[in-house]
């Protein structure tokens, strides 16, 4: 991976900077270039990428891939350059010459003209922080020098559309300025403002309000696109007043929040400006058909103070963040090797963007995620399991607080079923199940699925925090669906697992394996509780079904998809944690066959799911990656999918289904389950601890 130097930002919003040294062990020589970058990331609402290998080829996307458009340029000694978006005044654009992701950053740099422009897109998303988690800011950095030993006058603008506050751009949006502690603050919403009116999968939001701030403007002002961009590009002057057209729809003369900003002369040492785009979402979720507030909000912050504390705060976030990327990068380094770390720097951001902290009146912790471009569900088991390993990793608290809400809802008199559920409804609404048949019927649902997910995520909770008592409140729960799993989950019945696309299976020895591991951990989680008697009970249980998967799954050099499809074969992601949790009731031999196995097969942009397609899943690859013992082996599942990344023609948000022949997308995008690239950090208690207990 290249990594160009990060900035240090000091001292507000407008300050010189430093450069930033990344660590000696990271490579220099790798390139990298993501399917889609991330510039705003902080729900599934509030995502904005660049789905081009330049800012300057495309308008920037809402990770639906909706315009959400914004637009930058510099004027260079009277010259004016774009910086971002496409031209609409026939401006040409400073050449890019370097993107570079880390964990929290995109940082894409321009030269020309005399001039380098690093821009720093900073969501600070640092996972032990909740109100950093939760706070929907980020900062845009703009750091400026001269490279040709001269000096340069140098001009900024940047602006955002009234697409970014619309689920369609027909809506009629109003706007409005005020001032906040020195800082010229420019706000956008829709009239209509139908707070959590619509749910659903291809949606972005339509209430609340967008907010751009920023101090030391030359001139702000809000107006249509082409008045205000035509004006800097012309003469570096922006309208003198606001338009006042309003409401009107967004796609009417495209109204945009614009800033200007006058640098002066710059000349080798480096001057910066950093902008702030927010958005305030009023409520952000339903909960059991009660509005319920972003964390950020809960002791009565609003957007004034939002803004404040944000620019307060902005040179030890920034600092912070820094230090951050700089220390889990160099351990990404050391668990993956260097093709892992652009993998897991592009996930980063991406699996914490598909969630929503918000909290329940009483205080409780709610994290929730949406199945972006799969069904729109909230808070779905079966994405919280493969997306697990980033927060057991970084927040536990974070896990918890997507699985309490399953909990409580499982233990309440809606949920009448001896299994677990598999979700909580449509994102942002969490009123209770809506797949398959819902709270009515067992029809499509995953009952050995999401049972077995349940289990082994309780049990990893319990193995990483060295005690049990999260789950003592609602023992009798999952009791049962250890008790379910004991009696269905050896040779499953005809029946979906998470990977549904694939359709019903009956005796799915990988569904199986989770059963085995989901008992298995339930008895580690009574023997935590000093439940001798049950853990005893539920360790046979597990070791005997164990013994029999072996021969009834065995198939030559490796394992069948299912126990009655001879001549097939299948990722046993599963696996992955009975060495993880030290569950051992499969004999190593049964992974160290897999393994072997799957290197054989293997296309060249990755291990496909199993042999009935040549599809692959992202996360699981990456599972059962982890399954090697030899570093190599490890290395030769993992090298395609950074090969896969860098050479698919599919421009979108990391997608997880994708074709390992072609490397095109199947389906799905800008999913939670990315998070799930993060489990090789977990074969390394050093790291787990040191992360977990921060």
């Amino acid at each position: 991976m290249t990594f160009l130097n990060l900035i240090t930002l000091a001292g507000g919003l407008s300050s010189l900077a430093a450069p930033y040294a990344p660590p000696q062990q990271e490579s220099r020589k790798l390139s990298f270039r993501p399917p889609a970058t991330p510039l705003v990331t902080h729900d599934p609402y509030f995502s904005v990428w660049s789905f081009s290998d330049k800012l300057t080829d495309d308008w920037s996307r809402h990770w639906t891939g909706s315009t959400n458009a914004m637009t930058m340029m510099v004027r260079i000694d009277e010259t004016a350059y774009r910086l971002a978006g496409i031209s609409t005044t026939k401006v040409p654009a400073l050449p890019q010459t370097n993107l570079q992701i880390t964990p929290t950053r995109s940082i894409y740099t321009f030269e020309g003209a005399g001039v380098r422009v690093a821009l720093d897109f900073l969501s600070p998303l640092l996972p032990h922080n909740l109100e950093l988690v939760s706070r929907p800011v980020t900062y845009v950095t703009y750091k400026v020098e001269a490279i040709d030993g001269k000096t340069h006058k140098v001009q900024l603008y940047q602006d955002v559309t009234g697409e970014w506050v619309t689920n369609r751009p027909n809506e009629e949006v109003a706007w409005s300025r005020y001032k906040v502690e020195g800082m010229d603050v420019l706000r956008m919403g829709t009239q209509e403002q139908p707070i959590l009116k619509k749910a659903g999968d291809d949606l972005r939001i339509d209430w609340g309000y967008l907010y751009v701030a920023a101090k030391g403007a030359e001139s702000s002002v809000i107006a249509s696109d082409l008045s205000a961009r035509n004006g800097f590009a012309l003469n570096g002057k922006l309208p003198t007043s606001d338009d006042l057209r309003m409401p009107r729809q967004a796609n009417d003369n495209w109204p945009v929040l614009a800033f200007s900003f006058n640098l002066g002369e710059v000349g080798t040492t480096a001057r910066s400006q950093t902008v702030m785009l927010a958005y305030d979402d009023v409520f952000a979720l339903e909960y059991f058909h009660r509005p319920v507030r972003a964390y950020w909000k809960r002791n009565g912050m609003e957007a004034d103070e939002l803004l404040k504390t944000a620019a307060t705060e902005h040179s030890k976030i920034d600092a912070d963040c820094l230090a951050f990327d700089k220390e889990l990068t160099a351990d990404m380094l050391r668990v993956g090797g260097e093709k892992y770390v652009p993998l897991a720097s592009l996930a980063y951001r991406q699996a914490f963007a598909a969630h929503k902290l918000a909290v329940d009146a009483d205080g409780t912790l709610l994290y929730m995620s949406k199945e972006n471009f799969s069904n729109g569900c909230i808070d779905t088991v079966d994405l919280i399991y493969p997306s697990s390993p980033i927060f057991l990793l970084l927040n536990p608290k974070l896990l918890k607080a997507e699985l309490t809400p399953i909990l409580d809802y499982a233990g309440s008199g809606k949920w009448k079923f001896p299994f677990a559920p598999h979700d909580l409804g449509t994102y942002p609404k969490a009123n209770g199940q809506v797949y398959g048949g819902g709270e009515q019927t067992e029809e499509n649902q995953m009952p050995v699925e999401e049972s077995g997910n349940m289990l082994v995520m309780l049990a990893a909770l319990a193995h990483q925090e060295g005690n049990a008592e999260y789950s003592v409140k609602h023992w009798t729960t999952i009791t049962k669906w250890a008790n379910y799993l004991k009696e269905k989950g050896l040779d499953p019945e005809n029946q979906l697992c998470t990977d549904d696309f694939a359709g019903h299976l009956a005796h799915n020895a990988n569904l199986s394996m989770k059963a085995i591991m989901g008992l298995g951990g339930y008895a580690h989680i009574c023997e935590m509780l000093g439940k001798k008697a049950e853990a005893n009970e539920y360790r046979k249980a597990a070791q005997g079904m164990a013994k029999r998967w072996e021969p009834m799954a065995k198939e030559g050099d490796h394992y069948k998809l299912a126990f009655d499809a001879a001549g097939s074969w299948s990722q046993k992601y599963n696996l992955v944690w009975d060495k993880l949790l030290g569950i051992n009731v499969f004999p190593a031999e049964v992974a160290r066959k897999e393994v072997a196995h799957y290197l054989k097969m293997k296309q060249q942009y990755g291990l496909p799911l199993d042999n009935r397609k040549d599809y692959t899943k992202l996360d699981w690859c990456v599972w059962s990656a982890t399954l090697a013992e030899k570093k190599e082996d490890f290395t030769a599942l993992i090298d395609p999918i950074y090969k896969w990344m860098n050479e698919t023609v599919s421009r979108v948000p990391l997608t997880d289904w994708y074709g390992t022949v072609d490397g095109k997308i199947i389906g799905f995008q800008a999913r939670s389950v990315v998070g799930g690239v993060y489990i090789p950090f977990l074969k390394y208690p050093d790291l787990w601890q040191k992360w977990s207990h921060r």
